[in-house]
């Protein structure tokens, strides 16, 4: 008699103990690894990419050619690594500073957030009934009938009306008091662990989304910010890996630094959530900077937004379309940004211009100086002609075939010339030559 009194009673919440969480790494804290892991991902995939360019691997899945690589770009290797590293110092004293308002990391209360949910739950059953009767059901005759097969489900049916208990002590005295069915506490654990985590990372990937489609968009629209700030990044006509984070320090801290962080806040997430959330962000950047487009990569079919799609946008004649990153595409579709026109003929286009310009300076090298042709203006322009505006549906187009295709005779010089810019001349690390 005593439980069915308690049967609209909700189940109470457990005691807990809080205590220090121990760092996922004995040797560091979580707070240096949130830091530390997206830059270490960063150089260690793009280190990956670097390592494909300089021995020409995969090269039938580039989407630029290694004449284009030479030719192409309005900046040195070094001045991309030089900016890269300042705004990682950049993001690492905002990743500090921003570790520093959380309060200390503990763990302890798993129990008790399973058991706040699971009266979620049944505090959601008492509407059951309710819609039950709206839809023309009965719901007192449909518990009835399901009681001597599904007696739980014939307590959901009822508005959450369970026969359950359990003992615990209350100041020290055994008491009587409801209980959850296990069913509850599953589908609380499921939502705690997994469901809800799941929902601040799929938040935080429409934040970041969001945020970046703004202020790249603005960072074009407007003529200095697009002057002063962002065309900096835009030096890079040909994308590599490691230069995805090549950008003005400012830029790089307003668009990426700053619009994790909000992620980050807005979410909730806890300082072990965005370790993972950070890191992953970034190595989906690099990824659509590499210049590569791999048919089996997983990543292409969970995010439309990759290689292809990006190196669009920094074409002179894409440079004001496509301007989402680094997930999903749906702002340029909502907001008529998407590239629409012959991508493929435009490469081809860019392809030519820049084998042509390398056969010229061939042939320059090798003829008298009193007979050197001047290299045709014309050739200089094709390519960096003003950017042309363009919107709505995204086109695909076939990846463009690499030069190491070529007869090796006419590919030896050109090779060279590649893996010397890729070393440096002088062997530098991730081929960084001091501009002079």
């Amino acid at each position: 008699m005593a439980a069915a009194n308690m049967s609209h009673e909700l189940p109470p919440l457990p005691e807990y103990t809080l205590k220090p969480l121990p760092p996922l790494v004995p040797w560091a804290s979580d707070a240096a690894l949130q830091v530390a892991l997206p830059i270490i991902a960063y150089w260690v995939v793009s280190g990956m990419y670097h390592f494909i360019d300089v021995y020409d691997l995969l090269s039938q899945y580039r989407l630029h050619t290694p004449a284009e690589v030479l030719k192409r770009n309005h900046v040195s290797r070094y001045e991309v690594f030089r900016d890269v590293i300042i705004q990682q110092v950049i993001q690492t004293v905002a990743g500090l500073l921003l570790s520093m308002t959380d309060a200390p990391a503990t763990y302890g209360t798993a129990d008790y957030d399973v058991a706040w949910y699971a009266q979620k739950i049944r505090l959601a059953q008492r509407a059951i009934p309710a819609v039950l009767a709206t839809v023309g059901l009965n719901p007192s005759a449909l518990a009835s009938k399901v009681s001597a097969s599904q007696p739980m489900l014939a307590s959901a049916l009822s508005g959450g009306r369970y026969e359950l208990v359990q003992t615990i002590l209350v100041a020290g005295q055994p008491t009587v008091a409801p209980a959850f069915a296990s069913w509850e506490l599953t589908l609380a654990s499921i939502l705690y662990w997994y469901a809800v985590p799941a929902l601040q990372f799929a938040a935080g990937v429409l934040i970041i989304d969001t945020w970046e489609y703004a202020l790249h968009r603005a960072m074009h629209m407007n003529k200095w910010l697009y002057a002063t700030f962002h065309s900096r990044h835009h030096r890079l006509y040909v994308p590599y890996a490691y230069g995805a984070l090549y950008n003005h320090p400012f830029e790089g801290f307003l668009l990426d630094t700053l619009g994790a962080g909000l992620a980050y806040l807005i979410t909730g997430m806890t300082l072990r959530q965005s370790l993972f959330f950070f890191t992953g962000s970034t190595i989906k950047t690099v990824l659509d900077h590499s210049g590569y487009e791999f048919p089996w990569d997983p990543l292409h079919f969970i995010f439309p937004n990759n290689a292809a799609y990006h190196d669009i946008h920094h074409q002179s004649w894409g440079i004001k379309t496509n301007f989402s990153q680094p997930f999903f595409i749906f702002w340029d579709r909502i907001g008529g940004t998407m590239f629409e026109g012959d991508a493929e003929a435009k490469y081809a286009r860019a392809r030519r211009t820049a084998e042509q310009k390398m056969a010229q300076e061939t042939e320059n090298a090798a003829a008298p100086p009193e007979n050197v042709p001047a290299i045709t203006s014309a050739l200089d322009n094709d390519e960096n002609a003003r950017p042309q505006n363009a919107s709505v549906p995204r086109v695909t187009r076939k990846k463009s075939s690499s030069l190491s295709g070529s007869p090796a005779g006419n590919l030896k010089g050109l090779r060279n010339k590649v893996n010397e810019s890729l070393h440096g001349k002088g062997g530098n690390v991730l081929g960084m030559e001091r501009s002079r």
